[in-house]
């Protein structure tokens, strides 16, 4: 980390200190945190003038009363040095030695991670992940739903379905790509049924630690960001999926497409969208350098 970011660091780590964990920022901020995020990631210094000098637009000095505290926009939450500080501070590591004793790892240390436990508004079952720990495809979407939680398994229900079908048109097995959530529990809500929400910035935090672990397990080829929420979340950024899509993004040193989420096209048949999708599948298999015949080329158009 740049000496320029330490006073930010040393800032939020003592609001940490005394028990805050989230705090308010405005776009300004979120620029800057972005930068620290980019420029750590290229492994080269940051120099704004605003974290040089301690000070970020919209973090108040301490002493920070109880009413400023507010979450942590996906910006902030996502800042790779501090992510790997929380789980090197909770023992997350993947043990084993094979991807799949990895994977496994994981698994079990998620079921008493701290940040996860803290959370209430989550419900008790695991949905880790499923497929091949060494695939060359790494799909992520957002949560489990009903059909997830109900079977144990990412993307079961109508929009698992839909994609299978999408992997199937792409000649690709279900069973060798590998697939997760960022939250591994689905999130709870009052009288829940069949029904499901969107997981919280919080709850995304909480797991992001585990996917980028899931990362350098499988270290796959490329990332398939599943919907806005994940891609988000991966991305470290607001941007909605169609400002996303349409190009390959770098995560933890993995190509990454951002494409919807499977459910879009439960909701919206029209060949226009389906091919959207579609377009970001060829981009892939191009990126892997799969055979495409023509008949694939020319789907949904």
């Amino acid at each position: 980390m740049s000496s320029s970011a330490a006073p930010l660091i040393d800032y939020l780590r003592e609001l940490e200190g005394r028990g805050q964990k989230y705090i308010s920022v405005d776009d300004d901020a979120r620029k800057i945190l972005r930068e620290f995020y980019l420029r750590a990631r290229n492994g080269t210094a940051a120099s704004t003038s605003a974290a040089s000098s301690g000070k970020v637009a919209g973090v108040k000095p301490a002493p920070v009363k109880a009413a400023d505290v507010a979450e942590l926009g996906a910006e902030t939450a996502h800042v790779k040095t501090q992510q790997h500080d929380v789980a090197a501070a909770n023992g997350l590591q993947a043990s084993g030695s094979s991807a799949k004793e990895k994977i496994a790892s994981l698994k079990r240390q998620v079921a008493k991670w701290p940040a996860a436990s803290a959370l209430t508004d989550l419900r008790k079952t695991m949905v880790f992940s499923v497929g091949n720990p060494e695939a060359d495809i790494m799909l992520v979407g957002e949560a489990p739903g009903y059909d997830e939680e109900r079977l144990g398994e990412p993307f079961v229900g109508k929009a698992g379905q839909k994609l299978d079908g999408i992997l199937k048109a792409m000649g690709v097995e279900r069973r060798n790509t590998y697939i997760t959530n960022i939250v591994k529990f689905r999130p709870a809500m009052p009288n829940q049924t069949t029904n499901n929400r969107q997981p919280t910035s919080e709850e995304l935090a909480a797991f992001m630690p585990f996917i980028h672990e899931e990362i350098k397990v499988v270290a796959p080829k490329v990332i398939i960001a599943l919907g806005g929420t994940a891609a988000q979340a991966l991305l470290a950024s607001e941007e909605s999926v169609v400002n996303m899509r349409g190009e390959f993004h770098d995560c933890d040193g993995v190509p990454l497409r951002v494409t919807y989420h499977p459910s879009y096209i439960l909701h919206n048949e029209a060949t226009s969208e389906k091919r959207k999708i579609w377009e970001d599948m060829l981009a892939v298999m191009d990126l892997l350098q799969m055979p495409v015949s023509e008949k694939q080329r020319g789907f949904f158009t």
